[in-house]
């Protein structure tokens, strides 16, 4: 019978050598919107009915998940240069982070944690995408008290400290946010709601610099500041909630937990979804969803091979008194 690891003194001594109250910039390829905008609505309203007919599916596993199909605005954008962006952007934010002794070593018991849950969920990722079979996939953990998580184009995984010690998330829950983040990238959100802006603005300009014509032509780093404007919808996040239950279920982790994860962040923010995931629907109606989809994933999960070991969130006293920036 499997068992939750306890905390260890290793996973203190490392906490006290980690620092977990860092302030690190979010790269602009994982940055997430405040809610729903008046703009940002009409342009879902003016494309809601040609992205419904507009479809690729994810190989053959979307024959049969349909949750895999990706919008045709996506295939307006160019894949491999936001993918290198986001390769740059990711390792910017690395290096930030290790400058303030804040980027997790190899060795860390919750990035050993990180690591062998993605290594689960990994496998399935290129029946519902097949490009992500070529994508150099990295998982990190960030020394930030903030409740956050992303995934960013090619496979680019970080998890905030915060979010596993202050939740104390037991590792169904981190897999329904990893399989969630994942999903994001899969589905290749961030290039659909740039083929959205370019089909709805007849950005010339602005498709110039992306796709490097005449002398508009613009840096990588152009690309990723454009996205700064872009936000994830409510259907994104209703998409990437699918796909990830499916996902985290089919790599051996109970579907759950989505329930217990949305009650915890709720309790978390006092009944508001974290900046991270404001464009979520919220509360019961949240919730109510997860519980709808179980019917559907939970016969995944029961023949799912179960993961051989478990471990444990960061231990509460050590995450206290390592949020402290040493002196």
């Amino acid at each position: 019978m499997l068992g939750t690891l306890p905390a260890s003194r290793l996973q203190k001594d490392m906490d006290n050598h980690l620092h977990t109250a860092a302030s690190i910039d979010l790269p602009a390829l994982a940055t997430r919107g405040s809610g729903c905008r008046c703009a940002a609505h009409s342009r879902r309203l003016f494309t809601g009915g040609l992205l419904a007919a507009v479809t690729i599916p994810g190989a053959a596993f979307a024959q049969t998940i349909p949750e895999c199909k990706r919008s045709g605005f996506a295939k307006m954008a160019p894949a491999q240069q936001i993918e290198q962006a986001a390769g740059q952007q990711y390792l910017q934010m690395l290096q930030q982070a290790s400058n303030q002794k804040a980027l997790g070593p190899k060795d860390h018991p919750q990035v050993v944690r990180l690591r062998a849950i993605a290594d689960r969920i990994i496998p399935f990722t290129k029946d519902c995408n097949d490009a992500a079979k070529n994508w150099r996939w990295e998982v990190n953990l960030i020394g930030s008290q903030e409740l956050n998580a992303f995934c960013m184009p090619g496979g680019k995984i970080a998890f905030y400290y915060g979010i596993l010690a202050k939740l104390q998330l037991d590792d169904d829950e981190v897999a329904a946010i990893m399989g969630h983040e994942v999903s994001h990238a899969l589905l290749e959100h961030a290039r659909e709601r740039m083929g959205k802006t370019l089909a709805t603005r007849g950005a010339i300009e602005l498709g110039a610099a992306l796709f490097g014509l005449g002398s508009a032509g613009r840096t990588l780093g152009d690309i990723g500041g454009q996205l700064l404007t872009l936000r994830f919808s409510r259907d994104d996040e209703s998409e990437a909630d699918a796909l990830g239950l499916i996902l985290a279920a089919k790599a051996g982790y109970n579907p759950r937990a989505g329930v217990t994860l949305w009650q915890k962040m709720l309790s978390a923010n006092k009944g508001a979804p974290p900046q991270w995931l404001s464009t979520h629907p919220s509360g019961e109606s949240r919730i109510r969803d997860i519980e709808a989809r179980l019917a559907r994933v939970e016969p995944l999960y029961a023949t799912a091979q179960k993961p051989p070991q478990r471990f444990g969130p960061p231990p509460l006293k050590a995450a206290a008194a390592s949020a402290t920036p040493p002196g």
